[in-house]
């Protein structure tokens, strides 16, 4: 969690947020001792917006740039409805190993689909068009992404992206450093798009919901 965010006030949101299952536990405990950058996972009140976003949306064909571990596909992929697919690109193939074992493990192989590589070139060879779109990866191609999939996503379609605070670092004047640039340049791109809607949310590290015209 960001040390921007007030502990006691996220601290009160769990408390008061229906818990997760036994198996989204095991995901996050597994991270947290195994992974170096385990600050990284949803975790349980992100983790419960994402399927609950996705449940209101019940979308066919989703869309997560950034696998991680698997907690966010597997809690966006709660709420696909009936037949519906979850596509997740992943570039370390360490974890989407991981992710891999515990969609297996959650009984949605079948609903998750893990492609290890670059993002940018493995989404145009897909061929899909997107209900709904999670942007959670490196930072410096936030803008990238965004461009890449915005013309595949369906009109009335949803972009959710992760880390818009970037730790507070986009709060700072100047903004500084290139991650924290790079989020501050997107989420001023996204804000002056006619193509779209969108808002910001404080929750966690930041969440943009942009929904195209």
């Amino acid at each position: 969690m960001a040390d921007f965010i007030l502990k006691t006030a996220n601290d009160y949101a769990e408390q008061f947020s229906t818990n997760v299952d036994e198996l989204l536990q095991s995901v996050e405990d597994f991270t947290l001792q195994h992974h170096p950058k385990a600050h990284m996972i949803s975790g349980k009140i992100q983790g419960k917006f994402l399927e609950t976003i996705s449940r209101m949306i019940a979308p066919k064909k989703v869309l997560e740039i950034g696998t991680f571990t698997g907690y966010s596909a597997i809690c966006l992929a709660k709420g696909l409805a009936q037949n519906g697919e979850l596509h997740t690109v992943e570039i370390r193939e360490d974890d989407a190993r991981t992710a891999s074992g515990f969609i297996e493990k959650a009984g949605l192989a079948q609903q998750i689909k893990v492609h290890v590589g670059n993002a940018m070139d493995i989404i145009p060879i897909l061929g899909e068009n997107w209900d709904l779109v999670f942007i959670d990866a490196d930072k410096v191609n936030y803008i990238a992404y965004y461009e890449l999939t915005l013309p595949l996503l369906k009109k009335g379609g949803w972009i959710l992206a992760d880390n818009v605070l970037f730790h507070g670092q986009v709060l700072e004047n100047p903004v500084k450093g290139k991650n924290a640039e790079a989020v501050d340049a997107f989420n001023k791109h996204v804000a002056k798009d006619p193509r779209v809607e969108v808002v910001l949310l404080t929750v966690r590290d930041g969440l943009s919901i942009i929904r195209k015209k």
